[in-house]
């Protein structure tokens, strides 16, 4: 996770800087920051649709590519195989998007330290029917040194809640 949060620091997005890193089997295959397409020019605050829409629903106004995508496209450059064994680290939990290219590229495990876009219910939905499992990252003091502790994120009570709040 902190070399998630260390990748973040290269975003060029206004809107939020997000890392996310794969891994498979111990080892780091990809790393990824959310920004502007390779060989294209970075969004500024005088540039950026959404942020000057203030409209922060119109996702299709932003050119950023997602963190979680940016992984998945080195691996695909470099020809590393993802399947089998692959968790990725997220400084945010993945969006609808990002869920969904997840799911496809064969990601078993998702990482997340900050919340985002946690009332999706769909999102969930495709997350239990694929079977993947989700864990919260958090970082801890020790007396002598920062530790972590990782939570296994119930996915089943989760949708329940998310049910619950909008009346189904």
């Amino acid at each position: 996770m902190k070399i998630a949060q260390e990748t973040a620091f290269l975003s060029t997005c206004t809107k939020k800087h997000v890392g996310a890193v794969l891994v498979k089997d111990g080892r780091i295959l990809s790393t990824g920051y959310n920004g502007a397409p390779s060989k294209t020019s970075h969004c500024t605050k005088k540039t950026c649709l959404r942020f000057l829409s203030r409209d922060n629903r119109n996702s299709e106004l932003c050119k950023g590519v997602h963190a979680e995508i940016n992984t998945i496209i080195q691996c695909a450059i470099q020809g590393t195989k993802i399947k089998k064994n692959t968790s990725i680290y997220c400084t945010h939990f993945p969006c609808m998007s990002c869920t969904k290219m997840l799911i496809n590229a064969g990601i078993k495990e998702i990482i997340f330290k900050e919340e985002y876009e946690m009332n999706n219910l769909e999102k969930f939905n495709l997350i239990s029917e694929a079977k993947i499992e989700i864990r919260s990252f958090h970082w801890k003091s020790g007396i002598y040194k920062k530790f972590y502790e990782l939570h296994l994120f119930n996915i089943g009570n989760h949708i329940n809640q998310i049910k619950k709040g909008i009346g189904l």
